[in-house]
């Protein structure tokens, strides 16, 4: 399968392939289709926490394909169920508890927070909720300050080893891996002859910049992304619609622009 796979897909999950508020996927299905009928492999890349993408990669049926997790801080594998220890996820509360008060105060990380009060900020299920919990590698959370107060504790975190990410809802902080980090990674195993991916969000940009054809998907929740590297070439384009029926749109039209419709 690795030496003749012809496509690989990256994509971002919340406001990318599956819509921001319902967090359904039903829109993008017939492309979903197409690339199954073409065995495509499908890599989703996401803030979720190991539960919380196993059982949305069971649900898509893509669980023979690994997963980026946590914003690219770590991966799950094909099949893989387990979360990891969760190591680094406790040595970052650690670091937070370092942070000045007058700082540490503004940031509400899901660690602050009951299963309930996560249901409440996200809108997802109580289940889904308690997953999102269940973290190993990396911290997200609502800012409640300024700007001059978060880059100050962007500063703070910095000094401890902390990096921070700019999510479509939260703020995430982490040991420094990326989602490009990832797919470069899952690239070199599978040895795809194309590359698409997909996202909505500042933390999709190296993702996005990194594949052979990027996709930005519109958010109507946050600020719209910059000018990319690639857009003017056409590498880069920016899909039609928001959510899973851009995505849908954006993927068959590049199937049938690289002539992988069939099988």
């Amino acid at each position: 399968m690795q030496n003749a796979l012809r496509l690989l897909v990256f994509t971002d999950l919340d406001g990318t392939l599956i819509d921001h508020d319902t967090y359904q996927w039903a829109p993008a299905q017939p492309a979903l289709c197409a690339l199954s009928r073409i065995h495509a492999g499908v890599i989703l890349a996401s803030s979720k926490t190991a539960p919380e993408v196993n059982a949305l990669r069971e649900a898509l049926d893509l669980a023979d394909w690994p997963a980026i997790i946590e914003n690219g801080a770590g991966l799950l594998p094909a099949h893989g169920q387990s979360a990891p220890d969760g190591h680094e996820y406790h040595q970052i509360r650690s670091a937070l508890a370092q942070i000045p008060n007058a700082l540490r105060r503004h940031f509400t990380g899901f660690g602050d927070l009951t299963p309930a009060e996560v249901e409440k900020v996200t809108g997802l299920s109580t289940t889904a909720a308690t997953q999102a919990k269940e973290r190993a590698f990396s911290e997200p959370g609502l800012w409640h300050g300024t700007e001059n107060e978060l880059s100050e504790f962007k500063n703070a975190l910095q000094a401890l080893g902390i990096s921070t990410r700019d999510g479509g809802r939260f703020l995430t902080l982490s040991y420094g891996k990326n989602k490009s980090d990832q797919m470069a990674a899952i690239v070199t195993r599978y040895a795809p002859k194309h590359t698409i991916a997909l996202g909505d969000a500042p933390n999709d940009v190296e993702m996005l910049e990194a594949a052979e054809f990027g996709v930005v998907i519109p958010n109507p929740n946050g600020r719209a992304l910059p000018k990319l590297v690639g857009e003017a070439k056409g590498r880069i384009i920016r899909a039609p619609e928001t959510g899973p029926a851009g995505w849908n749109a954006a993927i068959l039209g590049l199937l049938e622009k690289l002539d992988l419709q069939k099988d």
